[in-house]
């Protein structure tokens, strides 16, 4: 059992020690993974760490005594509102990642809704965040499978509903596929039967913007959409912030009264929250303004760009390969491909690419293969498309052990 060093150590040492325990780790600012890791270039690096760092102390739960805190936050939310094309009178709040928001969320529709057995209705490729939450909420959850072309069934999801459903969601886009729901529909039904309507953006929520703005033409996914009550996105993906960092938005800034905390049964005084944690680093709030005012607009376009450019590049290689089929979804940071030749073994692909020091990304049925873009997967491009025609060549001669699928996260 490892045990508290008797003496303290030097930074030196630690530093040594603590660059060895990455000794196995996967090379992400080489792009070698296509989860985990938002990278753009070093120069924002240095941005992310010295904004974090200016507010390393700094606890974001007394903003009170940090009113310079409540203002970093309140800008950045009204930032990622207008982005999302909220109206006046929206709200947010500044939460550690896309898993609060989403507990968030349906902390709020099941408290709004008040009902004894609550249930929420969603696509079986929504995130399992949402059942997470519904086990911490005592939630029952309906999992719909999806249509043609992955995307969200919305009549099965209706006939799935009864008088305690709490909640709709839809994704925007999918983590599975890269599809966007069919918003538009899931608002109109939300509309309809007067309940909660989650769009979980924590992939797309800062990358679909420029990508509109680019000229794609995007599913409808944000607050344009009638009937949408509440969107999840994380500033620490495609928003490039450093980690701890997203955000829960509302239609109605109202509607987070329904996830806020308020209680003075103690003898200290009144404590008020409105998130899950108690202390929370002001570096993540600080880190996430400096990262959206170094990059604008003009610099989210350049990140979207690169994204799809690589995207691209490696679609087409893949299929130039022969060996695979290669999902074609709208356009996205996601896509899958899977091999035509049912005999071909994605786990000795795998197995072999990870040989090459690539962490593959499977999906559950064994068979496809999963990448999710960030701008510097542009860079590596030939790298994976020469590596992956290896690994194809010898699971074919089945030099290698089949990897099993493993765990996502």
């Amino acid at each position: 059992m490892k045990t508290l060093p008797a003496t303290g150590q030097a930074w030196t040492e630690i530093e040594t020690a603590l660059e060895a325990a990455k000794a196995r780790d996967y090379s992400w600012k080489q792009g070698r993974m296509a989860v985990f890791f938002y990278y753009l270039d070093e120069e924002l690096e240095r941005v992310q760490k010295q904004a974090y760092l200016a507010y390393f102390t700094e606890n974001n739960l007394g903003q009170r005594a940090f009113p310079s805190l409540a203002k970093l936050e309140r800008d950045v939310v009204e930032m990622s509102l207008s982005l999302m094309h909220a109206a006046p009178g929206a709200g947010g709040t500044f939460t550690s990642g896309g898993s609060e928001s989403i507990f968030l969320a349906m902390l709020a529709a099941r408290e709004r809704a008040g009902r004894a057995r609550p249930n929420i209705v969603l696509p079986a490729t929504a995130h399992l965040t949402f059942d997470r939450a519904a086990w911490y909420l005592g939630i029952a959850v309906r999992r719909v499978p999806v249509g043609a072309g992955f995307a969200a069934a919305v009549p099965a999801m209706e006939a799935a509903m009864d008088a305690d459903t709490i909640a709709l969601v839809g994704s925007a886009p999918c983590y599975p596929y890269g599809i966007i729901d069919d918003i538009t529909a899931l608002g109109a039904l939300a509309a309809r039967r007067g309940i909660w309507l989650h769009v979980d953006a924590c992939v797309g929520g800062f990358l679909s913007p420029f990508l509109e703005r680019m000229g794609h033409a995007l599913t409808p996914w944000d607050f344009r959409v009638p009937g949408v009550t509440s969107i999840s996105a994380d500033i620490h993906k495609h928003g490039m912030a450093a980690k701890g960092a997203s955000l829960l938005l509302v239609a109605d800034d109202a509607l987070r009264a329904h996830h806020r905390f308020e209680s003075a049964a103690w003898a200290r005084g009144p404590y008020v929250a409105y998130t899950s944690q108690g202390t929370r680093p002001g570096g993540a709030v600080a880190a996430a303004w400096a990262v959206m005012h170094h990059l604008g607009e003009a610099g989210y376009i350049r990140a979207a760009r690169r994204i799809m450019d690589a995207k691209a590049r490696l679609m087409a290689g893949i299929a130039a390969t022969g060996a695979f089929d290669v999902q074609t979804p709208a356009p996205h940071a996601i896509f899958t491909f899977t091999p035509k030749d049912p005999a071909l073994d994605t786990g000795r692909i795998a197995a072999a690419m990870d040989a090459r020091g690539w962490l593959p990304g499977r999906m559950a049925d064994g068979r496809g293969m999963h990448m999710h873009l960030n701008p510097i997967h542009d860079t590596v491009v030939e790298d994976y498309l020469r590596h992956l025609g290896e690994s194809v060549a010898e699971a074919r001669e089945g030099l290698r052990e089949s990897a099993a699928v493993g765990r996502v996260y």
